[in-house]
């Protein structure tokens, strides 16, 4: 094998998916993570099928999948809530797993963290890499616990706002869409048995994804920018909802003040045209590839690329030209996803009748398109 001892850094799927991975093939994994205490986000995720293929095959979709709810088809609707379609997903993962699947991260993450402490994996918490030296023959972790460690590889996987990104020399940063986004975990209708979009409403577009047998993840597009109204967050999802109806109405109706929600600006980075690697030290994830949420790709991508690089950094041969054969399978497949998806957010932006319709066609040629090998 190319690499027997691996540091990886970022303790989200992309990170515990790497080191799951990497420690089932017989590497030794040290995980590091600034959180000081790790779990997941609390609202939901959509998983498509190729993320799906990606848990199964490191054993873990079984598990996430007795909490989660699979389901294959996607309804559209009229913000009056009148169906417009409903029409099947197409299964990313193979026929034999759901076409999505519907969960909270939470519980993702819990299944992915159990697994890294099964496997005996190094895991400390509340720590950052500070820098790195590469050597002849290994590189230095510089930490911010103080510690100076040694490993074949690091792999960074710290997200959006990664710092490892940098000290590699990519140049791109995080920009935003343009779009913001409200979500909240809130009761559904057993009749909610798969995802929903609402078109033609007040904002840019509502939805909701089914988590469990009584949840949902619900969401709506809107303005980058939190308005300054004085409401609460359960008062400003209520209002933003009040243009959309049917199961709408039930969400805003059912929606307690104690439910999980938050606003973000949905942001994106696409590092395509530099490097992701120098010497021993690879950033991957959302750390290279972050796009809008707007085709449910994002978890997907993270976990085929922390599934594929194990496969790479485990064969034998030249580490150099194993992680630069990786980068460019990696950024032929990520690049349809990033582009189609900006391709999304340009149409939710500028709207007229005809988006929901082109919104579509890109949606079912992107998910056909990662149906393909990978």
């Amino acid at each position: 094998m190319a690499v027997k001892n691996v540091l990886v850094v970022g303790g989200g799927i992309t990170g515990c998916v790497a080191a799951v991975s990497l420690a089932q093939r017989g590497v030794k994994v040290t995980l590091v993570e600034k959180a000081h205490q790790w779990y997941g986000v609390g609202h939901g995720i959509t998983l498509q099928g190729n993320a799906l293929k990606v848990f199964n095959l490191i054993g873990a979709y079984d598990k996430m999948a007795i909490k989660g709810q699979g389901f294959n088809e996607l309804e559209t609707f009229t913000a009056g809530g009148h169906q417009i379609a409903r029409m099947p997903i197409a299964h990313a993962g193979g026929e034999d797993l759901p076409a999505t699947m519907g969960a909270l991260r939470s519980d993702i993450q819990t299944v992915l963290v159990d697994m890294i402490h099964d496997l005996g994996v190094d895991v400390r918490l509340g720590t950052e890499l500070t820098g790195y030296t590469n050597n002849a023959s290994d590189v230095t972790a510089h930490l911010s616990d103080g510690s100076n460690d040694n490993f074949d590889l690091i792999i960074a996987a710290d997200g959006i706002n990664s710092t490892a990104r940098k000290m590699v020399g990519i140049t791109h940063d995080k920009k935003s869409s343009g779009l913001g986004i409200w979500r909240v975990v809130t009761k559904r209708k057993p009749e909610m048995d798969c995802s929903g979009l609402a078109f033609g409403g007040p904002e840019y577009k509502a939805g909701y994804t089914p988590i469990s047998e009584d949840l949902c993840y619900a969401f709506v597009l809107t303005k980058p920018q939190r308005p300054d109204n004085g409401l609460s967050d359960a008062d400003e999802m209520r209002r933003l909802l009040e243009g959309y109806h049917g199961h709408f109405d039930f969400i805003r109706e059912n929606l307690k003040d104690d439910d999980y929600m938050n606003f973000t600006e949905i942001e994106w980075l696409w590092a395509v045209d530099e490097s992701w690697h120098d010497g021993r030290v690879i950033v991957t994830g959302d750390a290279v590839h972050a796009c809008p949420p707007l085709i449910a790709q994002g978890g997907a991508q993270c976990s085929e690329d922390a599934y594929l690089l194990a496969e790479y950094v485990t064969r034998d041969g030249d580490l150099d030209d194993l992680l630069t054969q990786y980068e460019e399978r990696r950024k032929a497949r990520t690049d349809l996803v990033v582009r189609n998806t900006l391709a999304l957010v340009d149409l939710e932006i500028k709207g007229g009748p005809e988006s929901g319709q082109e919104a579509g066609k890109i949606m079912g040629m992107t998910m056909g398109a990662m149906a393909q090998p990978w």
